[in-house]
Order: structure tokens, then sequence, then C-alpha cells
């Protein structure tokens, strides 16, 4: 490793003692060289401290930082503070990286100078695994290539709902430069879709984009882990979501791209609003209808559900939601709910 090593990789860590060893292990089996390694401990109660720590002494190249427990974006900001590399790559604890994934993706920023490398991954899931990839060809693209053909479909691919580039921050690799300019303004109370102001921004600010063909990154995906925080705070989240893509990206210049966060919008809100007001009906029905019309009447929700049509949602139960949002209707949505 260099004195100023080529890339750093941030691993933020929380309760992962089970899946961490194997973590640390994929990224320092690296085919790559040039490279340092932070781990930041975010206010772990299990042994993943002391896990951070051991391998911190066995290993010159891994630097551990300790924090208070003060969330994932707080961990990835404090572990870019104190990097050095040119290039920046995270890795969630309880995921994994194959052994070359570093040693392709930095040879592709070398040789094209690309502000942003992206590679496909590999969704774990319990009894499957799926490769995850991209609808474009596989290549470099210059900013003239990334507006005719990237950002016309890089957060809505046309299907409810499908991503043209997924917007993980872990699979990518980010010039410094640009990753700083929008990580350190990410605010800490996004818990459930962080990665993606900060994703699309830094594409939109790139001059040239890598995209690898290769899956090189495993994901392990667990879709009922985030089931018992569907309170009202993911609510107040998904304002403060919408609020940063605003802030990260100029719609008024980027038409194309309002269009696709509308269809964003829609998607996220469904995704919440269905398990987060069955459960207010259950435990707190008095507040549901003043609770629903103010999301309602949220702005950015509001003209997301006026601007996308109802028949481009996917699922008929789906679509009864979009229109209790649309005129709201607390009433059948509450109805809805019981079926």
């Amino acid at each position: 490793m260099s004195a100023q090593p080529f890339l750093s990789i941030i691993i933020p860590v929380y309760n992962a003692e089970e899946y961490l060893p194997a973590c640390l292990d994929s990224v320092l089996a690296q085919t790559f060289t040039d490279y340092e390694v932070i781990v930041v401990d975010d206010g772990s109660t299990d042994r993943s401290a002391a896990i951070c720590d051991e391998y911190a002494a066995s290993h010159d190249r891994i630097r551990c930082l300790h924090q208070p427990n003060g969330g994932h974006t707080a961990a990835r900001q404090n572990g870019l503070r104190v990097s050095q590399g040119q290039y920046i790559a995270f890795v969630d604890s309880d995921d994994w990286v194959a052994p070359e994934m570093y040693e392709r993706m930095c040879a592709a920023a070398m040789e094209s100078s690309a502000d942003i490398v992206h590679c496909n991954f590999t969704a774990v899931m319990p009894h499957k695994e799926k490769v995850c990839g991209i609808p474009f060809p596989a290549g470099f693209y210059d900013k003239t290539q990334l507006t005719k053909t990237v950002y016309p479909n890089m957060i809505y691919f046309g299907t409810f709902f499908v991503f043209g580039v997924a917007p993980n921050l872990w699979n990518k690799l980010f010039r410094r430069d640009i990753l700083e300019k929008y990580l350190f303004r990410l605010p800490h109370d996004i818990i459930v879709g962080e990665d993606g102001p900060v994703t699309y921004a830094c594409m939109l600010e790139a001059s040239g984009i890598y995209f690898c063909d290769e899956a090189y990154y495993y994901y392990r995906s667990n879709a009922g882990s985030l089931s018992h925080k569907m309170n009202t705070q993911r609510l107040s989240e998904n304002h403060t979501m919408f609020e940063t893509y605003g802030q990260f990206i100029d719609q008024a210049a980027c038409p194309l791209l309002r269009k696709q966060l509308h269809y964003f919008f829609v998607y996220q809100s469904l995704l919440t609003f269905v398990p987060v007001f069955g459960t207010i009906r259950r435990e707190s029905s008095d507040n549901f209808r003043q609770l629903f019309l103010a999301e309602c009447d949220n702005a950015y929700i509001r003209e997301a559900f006026r601007s996308v049509p109802v028949k481009d949602i996917t699922g008929f139960h789906n679509r009864l939601y979009a229109v209790c949002v649309r005129f709201r209707l607390p009433w059948l949505f509450r109805l809805l709910l019981r079926k």
C-alpha cells in the first residue's frame, strides 16, 4: 500500500458479529493491493467492536474507528473524513466481495479516468441468488453518452418499479471530490434509501462513468429485517429523503429526472404507507385520518401522485392505494387495509 492509496474501502459496522469476519476476510483477499480499509464501529453492543480491533491489530492496511451509535450515514461520513484514497468504495458489514473486484474496477478507473465505476451485484437470499445488472451495454460512457443513454433511464426504467441504475453506494467506486460534495450533506435521519440521493447526484456530476458487466459484490438480502421499523418515523424519513433529492438534483434543469423521481416517490410512498398505516389503524386509529391527509398534502407526495398515471402502477391494490392518496380518501384507504 502506498503512502496515499489509490482506493479507500469504508465499512460501517453495527452489531454484525455473525457476518463481519467473512466480510473483512473477503476485502483482505483482494488481488488488488493499493488500498486501505477504514472500519467504523457504530456503537455496536455485540462483539463487533472487538472483532474490528482484532483485525486492525493483525492487518496494517485496516484502521478502526469507534463512534457512539449515529447510524450508517454518520459512520460513512466519519470514515470518509479520515480516508486517504483517490477513489472511495463502501462495503456493508454483512456482505462480501469477490477477490478480483477492486483489481478490475480500479483498472477501469485508471484506464478510462472515469469518475465512477459501477459493477453488477448478486442478491443473496435464503433460498436463491439473483444477479442484478444494468440495462445498458457495459463500457465507458462520456458525458454525451450519459446524457443520451443513461440519464433518461437512470432512476426509473419504465416498469413499476425497476431502477435503471441501482441506487446502492456499495457496488461503485467514486472519485473522492465528487463523493465528498454530496455525502457530507446527507442527513443522518434517512435510515432506508439513503444511498439514492448521493448516488444519483454523483452520477449527474460525473464527466464519465464506467459500467462493468461482472457481478463482483454479494449483497445479503433480508426482506423482513426492516418490518419492525414501519412506524410514523418512516413517514418523516420519506419527507427528508424527498427533500434531499430536491436539494441534490436540479429537477428544473433535468425534466426527465423530474418525471423519474415522481415515479420513485410514488413507489417509495406506497411501499411505506401500507405497513405504516396498517399499524396506525391497529394501534391508534383516532389519528389515522389526520396523518393520512397530512401525507397526501406533502408537496413532494402530492405532485408525484398527480403526475404518475394510475395505469402505470403495477398491482390492482397498489392502484387503489394510489387513487386514495391522489384524491385524499382516508376512509377508502383504511377500508382497503382490512382486505
